[in-house]
This record gives C-alpha cells, sequence and structure tokens, in this order.
C-alpha cells in the first residue's frame, strides 16, 4: 500500500472516530456511534496490516507482537464489555475511543523521532513531505479524539452535567487554535519534521481542542 493511500485511510478513519464521538453523545445514536467506531477501527487496523505486509515487515516476530496485541487487547475489551451494563456502553465505548487518540499520538512520536525505523525517511534524511503531513493530521485527529473521549466519557457517566458547557467567546477560541495547529503543521512540514517543538505544539492545542470543541 502506498503512502499516499495509508494516509487517506488513516485520515477517514480518524474522521470516523470523530464521528462515533459524536454519535455516543446522544442513547438514541449510540449505536450507529459504536458501528462508526468499529468501522474507523476495522480501516486503521487493515491499513496498518496492507502497509507492513506491501513493505515486507510481516516478520514471524512482527505477527506474533501483533497476535499478543490482538489477544490482550481484545480480552480486555470482551471482558469488560461482558460485565458493564448495557447502559454504560456507550460511555465504555467512549473511554476505549480515548485509547485510541492516545496510541495515534504515541504512533506519531515514535515515527517523528525514529523516522528511518518506519521507512519514511528520504534520500537528503528529512522525514518524506507525504509522511510528515499524514503523521502531523493523524496527531492533531488522535489528540482531539484522546481529550474529547475523555469528555464523552465523563458526560455520558454522570461525572459531568451533559448540557453544552458554553466558553466566553469560544467560536474564536476554536478558531484560533484551529488556525495555530494548521500553522504548526506548515512550520513541522516545511523544516522536514526537524522543527520538534512544532510538533509538541500541535499535541498541546490539539488536546486543548478536544476539550474545547
Amino acid at each position: 500500500m502506498s503512502a499516499n493511500l495509508a494516509a487517506i485511510a488513516y485520515v477517514v478513519s480518524g474522521v470516523l472516530f470523530i464521528l462515533a464521538l459524536r454519535g455516543l453523545s446522544n442513547p438514541e445514536t449510540s449505536r450507529r456511534g459504536n458501528q462508526l467506531g468499529m468501522i474507523g477501527m476495522a480501516l486503521a487496523v487493515g491499513t496498518a496490516l496492507l502497509t507492513l505486509w506491501s513493505q515486507g515487515a510481516l516478520d514471524p516476530v512482527t505477527i506474533g507482537m501483533i497476535l499478543c496485541g490482538v489477544v490482550l487487547g481484545g480480552g480486555i475489551g470482551a471482558v469488560v464489555a461482558r460485565k458493564i451494563a448495557m447502559t454504560a456502553m456507550p460511555q465504555l465505548v467512549a473511554f476505549f475511543h480515548s485509547l485510541v487518540g492516545l496510541a495515534a499520538c504515541l504512533v506519531a512520536v515514535a515515527a517523528i523521532y525514529t523516522p528511518a525505523a518506519y521507512g519514511i525517511v528520504d534520500p537528503s534524511g528529512a522525514v518524506k513531505l507525504e509522511s510528515l503531513i499524514e503523521l502531523s493530521v493523524g496527531l492533531a485527529i488522535g489528540a482531539v479524539t484522546f481529550t474529547g473521549s475523555l469528555i464523552a466519557f465523563a458526560k455520558l457517566n454522570g461525572n459531568m452535567s451533559g448540557a453544552p458547557i458554553l466558553l466566553p467567546a469560544r467560536h474564536v477560541i476554536n478558531v484560533l487554535i484551529g488556525l495555530a495547529v494548521v500553522a504548526l503543521i506548515l512550520t513541522l512540514v516545511m523544516s522536514g519534521g526537524g522543527a520538534k517543538w512544532a510538533f509538541w505544539g500541535i499535541v498541546g492545542l490539539a488536546l486543548v481542542a478536544g476539550i474545547t470543541l
């Protein structure tokens, strides 16, 4: 699978996760939200496996690690899901989605600091342009998903009021955060991945955006 196609697939899966959170905010649409989350996760996992396969990286050790992750994560998820009451299922899925966002951020951290291990370095030694764009967008979506999912969990679980929390000048704040994230992504991309401060700036602002949105 090409890097560009993988980038598109990851962005689509990220959008599906966000739509899933939107669905989980209402009991009437929670089933649809769960379905969107499942589709997004299947797309993300499938893309990762196809990328590894196309790169010839599915050696026995890698396959073993993937299977261990599936068994461990799937086992924990199955046990928790069976024990949780049906009325608490939306907030459980919201919490699980927060882990998806966190995982996306951790993958981005690993990729930006060890790009050669991901095969995303060009002959000049810089990170490939398309990989930087994919990494940056995935990082921003993952961070928004992480904190946004935690807020969704808190609302659904009764830890916070389910009513909208309207911040003063919220639209201005969100627009400014969005513009700042775009500016930092452009800075990181133009630096060839060298501007690590821009990378962490994206993390911080996107985490805040997940709360303010």
